[in-house]
């Protein structure tokens, strides 16, 4: 793919973030071009951990079985302790982004971890601040990148799940409707 498409959508609760998931696997969208992140905001009132079984991990707490849904269902998963994010749970594609950026200690002008991989996949910096702030306020990212057409036909998906926010990002589809 020459070019970086990627469509990003904000969701208030987990419960959200899975049935857009559940609408984008029933509208024929690659599963493995899918990535969500966020965190639990009750870490301190629920044990949290994961483990690996085979290829499958597994995740406790308050939001155990929505993650387990997704460590098994979504290409890659990892847990991510980020200096002002806190515990970040990511599943999907973003995670080899996250690594990437992290193994090639790529210094992104003040990103997070979560926000080098990001910028990596493509993503402007002004609206990683924006998408920071939603893990920060415990809503959820929801990405899909690919092809132009690929993106713009989850986006049209995505759009009727209600997401609090949905931007696309896609330079072939600069003049396009956010």
């Amino acid at each position: 793919m020459s070019e970086l498409n990627a469509v990003v959508a904000v969701y208030g609760t987990h419960t959200e973030a899975e049935e857009a998931v559940k609408e984008l696997q029933r509208a024929g969208i690659d599963m493995r071009t899918l990535s969500i992140v966020g965190k639990d905001p009750h870490t301190d009132e629920h044990v949290v951990g994961y483990y690996n079984t085979g290829d499958r991990m597994k995740h406790w707490g308050k939001t155990g079985a929505f993650w387990g849904g997704f460590w098994g269902l979504l290409f890659g998963s990892a847990f991510f302790a980020i200096p002002g994010l806190g515990p970040i749970l990511v599943a999907g594609p973003l995670v080899a982004w996250i690594v990437g950026a992290l193994e090639g200690a790529v210094a992104v002008g003040g990103l997070s971890a979560i926000g080098a991989g990001l910028y990596g996949m493509g993503i402007p910096k002004d609206s990683i601040v924006e998408y920071e702030t939603a893990l920060k306020t415990d809503q959820f990212l929801l990405l899909v990148h690919g092809t132009a057409a690929e993106v713009g036909k989850a986006k049209d998906v995505i759009e009727n799940t209600r997401p609090v926010n949905v931007t696309l990002h896609s330079p072939e589809l600069a003049g396009a409707a956010r």
